[in-house]
């Protein structure tokens, strides 16, 4: 008997049983995948604010909602309008949860009326 007809040989045809795609291995392989954002989004849940010049630096620099959307209007009526996009951005719930996060220590901390930051 020859070596590549073997069963028993882990290289012969007989052995090698490849198995479907499925959706569930699919989802397997994309869940598995290597996040390559996920050091950044740490970080950014952890940062601890602890002065209030940075608390306002953040505050002024993320915006409270996307700059992005837009109506297009054209001699007073609106003919186009321009999504949100920034639910697209990979790391937006980190700085929506950041710029919380320096707000409540400027009005818990601080006690500074935060009107000017809306």
């Amino acid at each position: 008997m020859s070596e590549t007809n073997n069963p028993t040989n882990p290289l012969s045809p007989a052995s090698i049983n490849p198995q479907p795609l499925t959706t569930t291995t699919i989802h397997q392989l994309f869940n598995n995948r290597l996040d390559l954002l996920q050091p950044v989004r740490h970080w950014l849940d952890t940062l601890e604010i602890d002065n209030a010049p940075l608390a306002r630096f953040l505050s002024k620099a993320i915006p409270s909602q996307c700059p992005f959307e837009r109506d297009i209007k054209l001699f007073g009526r609106r003919v186009a309008h321009i999504p949100p996009l920034c639910k697209l951005n990979p790391l937006y719930d980190q700085l929506v949860g950041l710029r919380f996060r320096a707000l409540c220590y400027l009005v818990d901390c601080c006690g500074e009326d935060i009107q000017s930051y809306a």
